[in-house]
């Protein structure tokens, strides 16, 4: 007969024994693969602490270039501060002269006209205007230079007719200079339209 025992039993597996050569080989490949290891993990910390540096480095040029550059931009910023300051003058200026030339072309016009009346001979002493009457005074060497002077300022059209001569006085001149005549002419002004 045959007999079969259902129980089985646990058998331990015998232990496979390491040499010790083996041992000592595979705590020095274990000891190599470390070493590598922080030689590599130092390797790359060093490289990136210089990557590092350099970077800070350049930002350092950069950040030093951008100040400069901040100072010159200041200097013509200040540049163009005071051209548009002096700009903004001369406007102001401009509409000045502007508004004065359209508001006294009148009494420059009057002047003109006057001055090119004067004939000869005839100078003025004074010129008064009070609203749009105008009072002239001046001497002359003779009584033809008061009436040519009257005929121009009546022909300008800057002057309402009639211009009348309201005084004329004779003086002695100096010494041999003969007589001199004294007048004093009235007009009205106008424009030459009217």
């Amino acid at each position: 007969m045959i007999r079969i025992n259902l129980i089985s039993q646990t058998r331990e597996k015998p232990r496979r024994r390491v040499s010790a050569p083996s041992l000592a080989l595979s705590g020095q490949k274990i000891t190599v693969a470390c070493t590598l290891l922080l030689a590599l993990a130092a390797l790359g910390t060093g490289w990136w602490y210089w990557s590092l540096r350099q970077e800070a480095r350049k930002l350092t040029d950069d950040i030093a270039a951008a100040e400069a550059e901040t100072r010159r931009l200041q200097t013509l910023i200040v540049q163009v501060r005071q051209f548009e300051t002096r700009k903004a003058q001369l406007q102001e200026r401009v509409t000045l002269i502007e508004t004065l030339r359209r508001g006294q072309s009148s009494p420059v016009h009057v002047l003109d006209a006057i001055s090119r009346s004067v004939p000869d001979m005839l100078w003025l002493t004074q010129l008064e205007q009070k609203g749009t009457d105008l009072t002239i005074e001046g001497r002359c060497m003779n009584l033809t230079s008061i009436s040519d002077f009257v005929d121009n300022l009546a022909r300008s059209g800057w002057f309402k007719k009639p211009v009348e001569i309201v005084d004329t006085q004779v003086e002695s001149g100096a010494a041999g200079a003969g007589e001199v005549i004294r007048f004093t002419v009235r007009a009205q002004v106008a424009s030459p339209a009217g």
